[in-house]
């Protein structure tokens, strides 16, 4: 059985933050959060890295990231690409935005032959995850049915008070088996402490204890046919809907997959709190969060 390796979802350029935000550093040595999940991903086991990117980045991520995080793990890229689509396919015109996180995930296609972990490059997940979800593919293998894995946390603790987020809201069965995952693309605390996401026109209500997934997933390579051969029946029915926004989602893939009988996706859990800098406004609470966490000694000042 091949090692796990790390799959980390790199190619965005955080619009909404407004900037290059894997690059900005929020560790008291300066280190960026990317640098946190690496470290917390070697010392679980991993020993290979795989970062999405876009080619057009590639200069500024190596020299910033990519030589540096080649010391502790092997690195290699994929580059997610607007064009990187199946025939007859092309992008539309005026569109400048990839396909989402399952086109990103689909860009290492040619790299991947095993179970692996995939994670976004802007969210600190904690210790834990990684050690769970490396012990998870370490020991499990597709049989019957795809044998997938993911970490959960509870909504309350992913929510920030500087405007929405996307998260994928999970239903766990009584099994500890994930039965669904939709995303829900606009997430937001109100000033009454009540968390909501948009629905059509109106809101509903989320308790704060929900599990949702943080893009902490566990798959095998069977996840990458699948993916390529669901893209196409995406495309025929999203372009014409939505030819400049719409997303080839990650967690949609699973979902379908579970709703089909053909994928297994065992929960994980993790008590760490989840940290991300979605606004700039976030960037003082995770500085501040990752520097108490070095004081009590779970990480070194430098790495």
């Amino acid at each position: 059985m091949d090692k796990p390796v790390l799959v980390v979802l790199a190619a965005g350029m955080g619009s909404r933050y407004g900037g290059m935000k894997q690059l900005d550093p929020v560790g008291p040595s300066g280190q960026l959060i990317i640098d946190y999940s690496i470290f917390d991903a070697r010392r679980a086991g991993f020993e290979k890295v795989i970062f999405i990117i876009r080619q057009e980045f590639e200069a500024d991520f190596r020299k910033a990231i990519g030589d540096r995080l080649s010391r502790l793990m092997e690195v290699e890229y994929a580059y997610q690409s607007l064009d990187d689509l199946p025939a007859p396919y092309t992008a539309p015109e005026g569109r400048t935005k990839p396909f989402g996180t399952g086109q990103a995930v689909l860009s290492a296609r040619n790299l991947i032959h095993g179970p692996f972990a995939v994670i976004n490059s802007d969210d600190y997940y904690g210790p834990e995850a990684f050690r769970v979800m490396y012990e998870y593919l370490s020991t499990h293998a597709d049989t019957q049915q795809y044998q997938y894995c993911m970490v959960g946390y509870q909504v309350k603790n992913t929510v920030t008070k500087n405007g929405s987020v996307s998260r994928g809201v999970c239903v766990v069965g009584s099994d500890g088996m994930l039965e669904s995952v939709t995303e829900r693309t606009k997430i937001v605390q109100d000033k009454d402490g009540v968390i909501r996401y948009a629905d059509g026109d109106g809101w509903v209500d989320l308790p704060g204890d929900t599990l949702v997934s943080m893009g902490i997933w566990g798959l095998t390579a069977s996840f990458m046919q699948e993916a390529q051969d669901r893209f196409s029946g995406f495309l025929a029915e999203s372009l014409p809907k939505d030819p400049m926004k719409c997303e080839y989602f990650l967690p949609t893939i699973i979902s379908d997959l579970i709703g089909e009988g053909k994928a297994q996706v065992r929960m994980l859990h993790s008590t760490d709190k989840w940290y991300g800098v979605t606004y700039r406004e976030d960037k003082p609470g995770v500085m501040a969060a990752l520097a108490r966490l070095t004081e009590e000694g779970l990480y070194p000042v430098q790495f």
